[in-house]
């Protein structure tokens, strides 16, 4: 289970790093991706909001894996996970309006891993306290 865990953990980083890296550092670069992806419908978002969640999404990558990595209040990793998936839904409800559904089902699968992530870890830290009793 612990194998699973930090694997789904890694890519789950990866995903959101890379998208926060993008959203946070290049917002015209997000923009001209957007306008290539989907000709003609304007990304929508300012470009303050557009940098609050890159850099939302940078600290939860972390989150994702080095409290748990480190030892260093591991019950942090599960919570960075429940903030992401506040964060998707966020953007489901967003592509939903948009009917841009390809990203929908993405968004989904992203709010699945996270609910893993977080289910799984609150299990693996709550169990040795559990076995104490």
């Amino acid at each position: 289970m612990n194998f699973v865990l930090w694997s789904v953990q890694i890519m789950l980083a990866v995903v959101f790093a890379l998208h926060g890296w993008i959203y946070a550092t290049w917002p015209s670069f997000a923009e001209a991706w957007h306008e290539k992806q989907h000709p003609g419908q304007p990304l929508g978002l300012p470009s303050g909001f557009r940098t609050f969640i890159g850099i939302s999404e940078l600290l939860a990558a972390g989150g994702l894996v080095l409290p748990t990595l480190t030892g260093i209040l591991p019950w942090l990793t599960p919570l960075a996970a429940a903030g992401l998936i506040v964060v998707m839904i966020g953007s489901t409800v967003y592509h939903m309006a948009r009917h841009e559904y390809s990203n929908v089902i993405i968004s989904l699968v992203l709010i699945a891993l996270c609910v893993v992530v977080v289910y799984g870890r609150f299990q693996v830290q709550m169990l040795p306290a559990f076995m104490i009793l």
